[in-house]
């Protein structure tokens, strides 16, 4: 398999977006395991394994997979007590791991070539009832306008980036993504400034 993500690991450490993803994160999963006791989560792109590490010290049983050998090995010899495996969405995950009450995928859809195969993963991936938990980075019109006038949409839209994001989601097309695989209760917190120009979006989606 070869490394698809595009990123370049040299650290296992987090990086800038979970400065503002994580709070939310926590806040959701939280109230989740409280609601239902649920403990056991699913990172779908778990990367350098930062996130996962910051799930286990929440005190969640994490398995996770990533398609970067690259970022994988970072992450087992960082986080040898982490269960994190090479595999992506395009895999028959849910064969080789099962299901789960949470699956979380942070900014990882933006990088997919095939969205669908990747939110019928998520889906096999997750136990009736389960909960989904993706973000990605944010657009709509008004963000999208202020890039266009400030000359920021050649940085954003990472055409020098080798394997760089490659979907660029609005909360309407990403509700309908999910919706077409299935999903129902979608809602959506936008994070990383005000909603308006937010950062990045969280879609929370039940199975």
């Amino acid at each position: 398999m070869t490394d698809i993500s595009g990123y370049k690991y040299g650290h296992a450490e987090q990086n800038f977006s979970h400065g503002y993803l994580l709070p939310v994160l926590r806040e959701i999963l939280l109230a989740e395991r409280l609601r239902d006791a649920r403990t056991s989560v699913f990172e779908l792109g778990c990367g350098n394994g930062s996130v996962s590490c910051a799930l286990a010290e929440m005190g969640f049983e994490v398995t996770g997979v990533d398609p970067s050998r690259e970022g994988l090995q970072v992450a087992n010899e960082r986080y040898p007590h982490l269960n994190l495996h090479l595999g992506s969405a395009y895999d028959a995950l849910a064969e080789k791991f099962g299901q789960f009450p949470v699956v979380v995928s942070l900014e990882v859809i933006e990088h997919v070539y095939a969205p669908r195969d990747y939110a019928a993963t998520v889906y096999s991936l997750l136990e009736d009832g389960g909960t989904a938990i993706i973000s990605t980075p944010y657009h709509g019109y008004w963000k999208n306008l202020a890039m266009a006038v400030t000359g920021k949409l050649d940085g954003h839209f990472t055409a020098l980036w080798d394997n760089g994001h490659i979907k660029f989601w609005s909360v309407r097309t990403l509700r309908q993504l999910l919706e077409e695989a299935g999903f129902r209760s979608i809602t959506f917190r936008r994070v990383g400034r005000i909603p308006v120009l937010a950062k990045s979006m969280i879609a929370i989606a039940e199975k």
